[in-house]
């Protein structure tokens, strides 16, 4: 049954999503890569985003290191690599959000998560072409951004009396991720401690009664339910963090952390899912109130690609059926709504009906990242996966 999925994702990887980007989004005059794609490819904001940018040599870098070692994929990566390096940083080592076509700077956002895929992105190069230099500052961005996230001045962000001292479920994932990667080509034992410490922090955002991960909780301990953000809940965040706890288990063993996992997977599909349309909503309210987030109700790719490749982790760790019967159910919808069989890729935002609500490719937010990197991760997940041992 799994191989069926796993020829399925190598076909829309090879022959749909690589080269779409590869024919479309690679700026060979000024460098870096274009990710504001209309359906057919075509370029309706020249731009660099950052966060994008970072993603794009990440995803590039990976595809040649563990995939294909195709001259074009390094290639890709070395234009784009390049151009941020030039490009990226302003004075005091932040990254920009977005830059001119040219790479002159153009909006600086008071957050942590471009320099976070910037630093991964340059971690993957240097993987991949043994470049000590960006290794080395690939660690530094990454102890940046450690305390970017411990004390957001440093960003600008000035702490408000109001305020209270909140963790926000993205900062765990992010931090967690970084350690990932960085543990598993160093043996520095301060990158397993972090991610012991996200291990903690995402238990932290369980709400054991609907079987979730919320996305804010007050470091305190105060209910911040009077407030919106203390009700927010996002499925697809909720199950890559899922994932992302069942990789962690990898560098720090515990059977309360990956019971955590599993639950925390099941109940955000069960309790994300639309059962009057299917696919997962955007974001929820948990007390079933009104969102500040407009487009709540919109059925997004990520979340999809996520679960897709949650699933199949899932199912791969431990042969139980329920995790192929929610796959049978996302991959069927994901595949109905997204996929564009006439210009290739997936499109990225539709409505709750699932009806393409914007006919681009790529964006602002969207780029050459969640849909190959969950395709490749399930191809790898399923070719390398023995299920004799979970066989009756």
């Amino acid at each position: 049954m799994l191989a069926s999925y796993a020829a399925r994702y190598r076909a829309n990887l090879e022959e749909s999503v690589i080269p779409f980007w590869l024919k479309h989004s690679l700026d060979r005059e000024y460098g870096g890569q274009f990710t504001c794609l209309d359906r057919d490819g075509s370029i309706y904001d020249t731009k660099k985003y950052m966060w994008l940018q970072g993603r794009a040599v990440w995803m590039f870098s990976r595809l040649y290191n563990e995939f294909d070692r195709r001259p074009e994929f390094l290639d890709a990566a070395t234009l784009i690599c390049q151009f941020m390096r030039r490009y990226g940083r302003d004075p005091q080592g932040r990254v920009y959000f977005s830059l001119t076509r040219e790479g002159e700077p153009y909006f600086y956002q008071r957050k942590p998560y471009a320099a976070v895929f910037y630093m991964l992105g340059l971690l993957e190069y240097a993987r991949a072409t043994g470049d000590q230099g960006c290794f080395d500052e690939a660690v530094e961005v990454f102890w940046k951004i450690d305390r970017w996230i411990r004390n957001p001045v440093l960003l600008d962000r000035p702490t408000l009396v109001g305020n209270p001292p909140v963790s926000n479920l993205a900062n765990v994932m992010v931090l967690a991720s970084m350690a990932i990667e960085l543990a598993r080509v160093s043996d520095d034992p301060r990158y397993v401690q972090v991610i012991r410490d996200a291990m903690d922090g995402v238990a932290h955002h369980y709400d054991p009664e609907r079987r979730i991960l919320v996305e804010h909780v007050a470091l305190d301990g105060r209910d911040l339910r009077a407030w919106p953000e203390g009700r927010l809940f996002s499925p697809g965040h909720a199950i890559e963090v899922a994932w992302f706890l069942l990789h962690m288990l990898e560098f720090v063993p515990s059977e309360e952390h990956r019971r955590l996992a599993f639950d925390a997977l099941e109940g955000s599909l069960e309790y994300g899912w639309d059962h009057e349309y299917g696919g997962l909503y955007y974001f929820m309210d948990i007390e079933g109130k009104p969102t500040l987030q407009l487009e709540s109700t919109m059925k997004l790719w990520w979340p999809h690609t996520e679960a897709i490749y949650a699933l199949t982790l899932a199912y791969t760790l431990t042969g139980e059926e329920r995790w192929l019967r929610w796959l049978e159910r996302v991959d069927d919808y994901a595949f109905r709504t997204f996929v564009d069989p006439v210009y290739g890729e997936w499109f990225g935002y539709c409505d709750r009906r699932g009806e393409p609500a914007l006919s681009s490719k790529g964006g602002n937010y969207k780029g050459f990242f969640h849909v190959p990197r969950a395709l490749l991760f399930s191809v790898q997940r399923i070719e390398g996966a023995s299920f004799a041992q979970h066989r009756p």
